[in-house]
């Protein structure tokens, strides 16, 4: 009966090494880098809101959305580390945020009558 105990807390005793041994995220160093990128991207952010760029402001920071959620996503939230699975989770939730953004913004742009009023009712048209 020992023996099989002695195995048993041998078994137990290699998987808590190996999983000591799994690296699950980065070092301190590594968060720092990733959190000045973010900031450097956030300040591209607020020059590119304040400084007119023309119809390039809008997709730029729609980009820039992107890229910061994904860096968050990856590495603060170690999806990086993780299962594909999970990671295509999000990435479905961004797309469909963003369509849902556009199908929004098309309706402010192209659901006006031919008279050039929207279609609520007004009785000024």
């Amino acid at each position: 009966m020992s023996t099989a105990t002695e195995a048993a807390s041998e078994e137990i005793h290699e998987s808590e090494e190996a999983h000591d041994d799994h690296d699950h995220g980065l070092s301190d160093f590594g968060y720092i880098k990733v959190a000045l990128l973010l900031g450097v991207l956030t300040a591209a952010e607020v020059l590119l809101y304040f400084v007119d760029t023309g119809p390039i402001e809008v997709p730029g920071l729609l980009i820039l959305m992107v890229v910061k959620f994904w860096i968050v996503v990856a590495y603060f939230m170690h999806l990086r580390f993780d299962s594909k699975l999970f990671t295509w989770m999000f990435v479905g939730g961004l797309v469909l945020a963003i369509a849902v953004y556009a199908a929004m913004g098309t309706s402010m742009l192209f659901w006006t009558d031919p008279a050039g009023c929207d279609l609520s009712p007004n009785l000024d048209c």
